[in-house]
């Protein structure tokens, strides 16, 4: 992937994504100078001889402790190491490539008092994909995330572990391997480096980007679960949903509209069917799923916020060397964006799996049995369901607010914090789960389709049906379900199922007012 040049309190969701995805960030020139005068500025109000929050004093509950000029390099490699107390498995590679950009970017912006070689360090690892080994747990989202930005910076100093394309070293290592040396860390810069809110905002957008793709694939498979059943396109009329204003729900009910468009299967029963209205998991799809795409855009609004911001302490002001001591570290907003997505992913999930539950029940959809011809001698779709509904019932579990909890850190001196990190943490999880689901889904749509032979849907589903059948053939008697399960979670995860369903343009979740 190509380079992407990244304008510090400027970049877009689409930028941040493609960073996850793995293109390297080269900063912005035109930052350099602010970063400088920012540097420059900590060492006049050092000469100052004045007691300056995390420039010559200690930290937290210990910020009445003044440190010496002798020893100021010392206190920030100190606060490093001490603070690199993380827990837990490592964060993903994508997730943590991310944390360093956006730790990048905010201090790029000049109020954080960092050297400009602290900025080429962290640019240089990124080019190299030198990224630093980072335990997963152990953040309450304030004062920032300290203990997993930490061992980000224990990397830049030449202690820890690094994923390099050759595997696994140490950061010494991997530096030595491209003639790079280890920081040697100024004052304020240890603080500036951990202190912030890049750990969880960094989960938050992953899943934010991952949700986007579950979103519309959701809609894919809504689209065919409803063609499967012989359900109606009448719920998805426009009058209806301008009625009720809500942009998501006008959006999402367009695109299962579109989706649909042209499809024999719905043509077959537009007249004379004797049923009257769908189940609310057909026929209330725009109002679920448009009120998740609303969810998510504010989400997203609130991420793309942050992502632009600066979120160390204290923050330094060179205009005239004021060094100002604040909460831009609490993490408050992305528990908030956090929450909301989580909640989004659970009714994702639990829409799909109600259809799951219509389409092999013989009483709603019309079809065999648990979707099998020779119900009995076969269980067909009859513990695939069950899965889903373990699924779905785990992320119900999963989905409580985190944003509401607090409990006092740093001998009080800390006394609210946001569980952000957890919050953001959480959703990959959900997301897996919810993955799995809409792949459940896509192969019981499909086999319901199948039932209608030799009607065919609409070209974009027929292009899906295609698709998976490439990887999963019909289910005529029992065989090993696993596989057929992992493939289709791969069509969905992938992004493929959107690829082939893409005559369609279906409403994102990444935009943003």
């Amino acid at each position: 992937m190509t380079d992407i040049v990244l304008h510090p309190g400027n970049a877009s969701l689409s930028d941040w994504c493609a960073i996850y995805r793995g293109a390297k960030p080269k900063l912005d020139p035109a930052c350099r100078p602010k970063v400088k005068a920012s540097s420059d500025a900590v060492g006049r109000i050092l000469a100052r001889g004045e007691p300056v929050y995390g420039i010559n004093t200690g930290f937290g509950k210990l910020a009445s402790v003044r440190i010496p000029a002798s020893d100021l390099e010392t206190l920030q490699r100190n606060i490093v190491l001490s603070h690199a107390a993380g827990t837990g498995e490592p964060m993903p590679v994508s997730v943590a490539r991310l944390m360093m950009a956006l730790k990048m970017a905010s201090l790029a912006q000049g109020a954080s008092g960092v050297k400009p070689e602290t900025l080429d360090m962290l640019e240089a690892m990124l080019a190299h994909d030198i990224i630093p080994v980072v335990p997963a747990q152990g953040s309450v989202g304030a004062s920032g995330d300290l203990a997993p930005l930490s061992h980000m910076t224990a990397a830049m100093i030449g202690v820890g572990d690094c994923m390099t394309p050759e595997g696994r070293m140490a950061a010494l290592d991997a530096f030595s391997k491209h003639g790079m040396v280890p920081l040697t860390l100024g004052a304020k810069e240890g603080l500036a480096l951990l202190n912030g809110t890049q750990f969880s905002t960094a989960y938050a957008l992953a899943a934010l980007f991952e949700a986007e793709v579950l979103f519309q694939t959701a809609l894919v498979t809504g689209a065919l679960s409803t063609d499967a059943a012989k359900g109606s396109d009448a719920p998805f009329n426009p009058r209806i949903h301008l009625l009720r204003k809500h942009k998501g729900q006008i959006e999402t009910a367009e695109a299962l509209r579109s989706l649909m468009a042209g499809s024999a299967i719905r043509e077959s029963h537009r007249v004379g069917d004797e049923r009257v209205q769908d189940p609310y998991c057909l026929r209330c799809q725009p109002q679920v799923m448009g009120a998740c795409l609303d969810v998510l855009r504010k989400a997203a609004n609130t991420l793309e916020t942050e992502a632009n911001g600066v979120t160390d302490n204290p923050l330094i002001f060179a205009e005239d060397d004021t060094a100002l001591s604040g909460g831009n570290f609490h993490a408050e907003p992305v528990a908030f964006a956090a929450d909301m997505i989580a909640l989004a992913i659970c009714e994702i999930g639990s829409l799909a799996e109600r259809r799951i539950a219509m389409l092999v029940d013989p009483a709603l959809s019309g079809m065999p049995a648990f979707l099998t011809p020779k119900p009995g001698l076969n269980s067909g779709f009859m513990i695939p369901q069950v899965t889903a509904a373990a699924l779905v019932s785990e992320n119900k579990q999963k989905a409580y607010p985190a944003s509401v909890d607090s409990i006092p850190t740093s001998a009080n001196q800390e006394d609210h914090v946001s569980m952000a990190a957890h919050g953001a943490r959480r959703l990959i999880g959900m997301i897996e789960n919810a993955t799995a689901v809409v792949g459940i889904e896509l192969l019981a749509a499909a086999q319901g389709c199948d039932f209608h032979r030799p009607l065919a849907s609409s070209t974009p589903l027929d292009a899906v049906r295609a698709l998976l059948r490439a990887e999963v053939p019909h289910l005529d008697d029992d065989r090993h379900f696993h596989p057929d399960m992992e493939k289709a979670n791969v069509l969905v995860r992938s992004g493929k199922v959107l690829a082939a369903a893409s005559t369609v343009d279906l409403p994102s979740a990444l935009e943003v007012a």
